[in-house]
């Protein structure tokens, strides 16, 4: 059947074509045609509810007279009823026809008919609880309608587990294969009873199922349903199914991986500990532990900040779950484990791995010189040998990038231990300014260092005012350059933070900065990082800690 577009709002000789046509839906074709239109079929119910409720029984059937017609169909359609909004608004229809004082005998006739449809929708349905409006038949037997059709639901729920179970891919039964084609009518069948908690074994089954079929064999509405129910919570699923629905359907594992992005930046977040939690609920970093997942979302991440110029709330994100990939990684068991170059497979191993050795791994007195060599080795890639492209210079800077946290380093350790700045001054200029066209990095570095210079000179100072730091302030104010403001925005930052007198100017300097150029959300991402980490580095930083969560908590209604 041909998928239909732009079907017109109530026009019901459509729907009446698509009932006729579909019946009870007891072929593979009309199953599938039933799940493909069911969205469609649902708003057109909602909206037939709508007039239905505004005209009256009477006139709804002189304005609609094929409506009965179309109702009776669609409520003996297994494949209709058994997705629960569908049947609710059927139910919420009838009762819009049924004439609560029939004038005469079309209408008690009718009455009847809307009685017995809306008592057979009842015993269908999972939520019925009174014994009265129950079939006899099943009242005989002792059960209610929701025992019976509860007992029944999880019985041929045990039944398709152990039949897709016991096939010879399981190293079980060779005479017992499981066909594709019946696989796929399994998967069908689930599409409009996805949310039901008891088939919740049967997905996760379909979903780890492989047959020796070298195409999907489930088909791509089940997978859709799953993914849709997985994201907004109406269903929980183990990680490994999970990882096998996001291989299985890469348009599910882009539209999860967007669905976290958009989640994340329109929310406000207040730390990165919410961040991580809300990655990591998502099982996005757990699942690219598989190579193939990883890609995907590391090319949608790029799209994303190439997509937002680079915005620091994407960065934030893309590092926090770049942290969680790794913690997730180094937790697999050791058999099944990737190595690490299948992620990052045409970068330059070593700066691969200085970088992938967190900060709290190595003792404080290291870090400076673990900087030095991680800019010795980027300064030779980029500037030594010529980066053939614009696209392999930015996949060099997303690398260094998506480990932002040795980039807070180094504006740290600049002030902190300044033996060799040079390396590290280069580092963050090229983070901020990757491109060198015109010598662009190499003016950064003249601004950058002269803004370093004066507050190296303040960096001991106890006694600090505004005005000491305005040569600083001025030069980021008016600075024409986003890179160079930015970059220089984040040193003075760190100074604030880090040096014996900017505690006492913190709050007045940053409200002054961000009120005066555009860098509030740079400048909230930098403290949020810097909480996080210092959090975890111990005791001796609860003065700076307290100092970042006073700044962050009236910084937060500017952002």
């Amino acid at each position: 059947m041909a998928q239909d577009t732009a079907v017109p709002k109530l026009n019901f000789e459509y729907w009446l074509d698509k009932a006729v046509e579909w019946g009870q839906a007891t072929t593979l074709e009309s199953q599938k045609d039933v799940c493909l239109h069911l969205p469609q079929l649902q708003e057109f119910l909602h909206q037939l509810h709508e007039t239905l409720k505004d005209v009256g029984s009477v006139a709804a059937i002189q304005q609609f007279p094929l409506i009965g017609q179309l109702l009776g169909r669609l409520c003996w359609n297994p494949f209709v009823i058994g997705h629960g909004e569908s049947q609710k608004t059927l139910m919420w229809c009838l009762c819009c026809l049924y004439s609560s004082e029939p004038q005469n005998p079309l209408e008690v006739k009718a009455n009847s008919w809307i009685r017995s449809l809306l008592c057979h929708l009842l015993s269908s349905s999972e939520w019925e609880s009174n014994e009265a409006e129950t079939s006899p038949f099943i009242s005989a037997l002792g059960y209610t309608s929701a025992d019976y059709y509860g007992h029944l639901v999880k019985n041929m729920v045990f039944s398709l587990v152990t039949e897709l179970r016991e096939n010879p891919f399981n190293g079980l039964n060779n005479q017992r294969s499981v066909s594709a084609s019946r696989v796929n009518a399994v998967s069908i069948f689930c599409v409009p009873l996805i949310t039901l908690p008891d088939l919740t074994p049967l997905l996760e089954t379909l979903l780890l199922y492989h047959g020796d079929s070298p195409k999907e064999i489930l088909c791509p509405e089940f997978l859709e349903a799953v993914n849709e129910a997985f994201l907004k919570k109406q269903i929980s699923l183990p990680e490994p199914a999970v990882c096998s629905l996001w291989l299985r359907h890469s348009p599910s594992l882009e539209k999860a991986t967007l669905h976290l992005l958009d989640q994340l930046v329109s929310s406000q977040l207040n730390s990165l500990e919410e961040v991580a939690s809300v990655i990591k609920d998502s099982l996005l970093p757990q699942a690219a532990s598989h190579p193939a997942i990883f890609r995907v979302v590391n090319e949608i991440f790029k799209n994303a900040l190439l997509e937002t110029d680079g915005s620091s709330e994407v960065m934030t994100i893309i590092q926090v779950f770049t942290q969680l990939f790794l913690e997730a990684h180094q937790n697999q068991n050791e058999q099944h484990r990737f190595p690490l170059k299948a992620y990052f497979p045409c970068h330059h191993q070593p700066l691969v791995r200085a970088l992938l050795r967190r900060p709290a791994e190595l003792p404080t007195a290291s870090w400076s010189q673990h900087l030095k060599n991680i800019s010795d080795m980027l300064k030779a890639l980029v500037e030594d040998t010529n980066i053939s492209s614009l696209t392999d210079l930015f996949e060099t800077w997303f690398l260094v990038a998506r480990f932002g946290e040795w980039l807070d380093v180094a504006a740290e350790q600049l002030l902190k231990a300044a033996g060799q700045p040079g390396a590290l001054l280069w580092l963050l200029a090229f983070y901020y300014c990757p491109q060198n066209e015109n010598q662009q990095r190499t003016q950064t570095m003249v601004e950058v260092q002269a803004v370093y210079n004066h507050l190296m000179m303040l960096f001991s100072c106890t006694d600090l005012s505004l005005r000491d730091l305005e040569a600083a302030v001025h030069r980021i104010r008016e600075t024409e350059q986003c890179w160079n403001q930015h970059l220089m925005t984040h040193l003075l930052t760190s100074f604030l933070l880090f040096s014996s007198g900017g505690h006492m100017v913190a709050q007045e300097c940053i409200d002054h900065i961000t009120e005066t150029t555009d860098t509030s959300k740079e400048v909230y991402s930098l403290l949020i990082r810097t909480a996080h980490r210092l959090k975890h580095l111990g005791e001796g930083n609860q003065r700076t800690v307290k100092l970042l969560n006073e700044l962050l908590q009236k910084l937060t209604l500017k952002v």
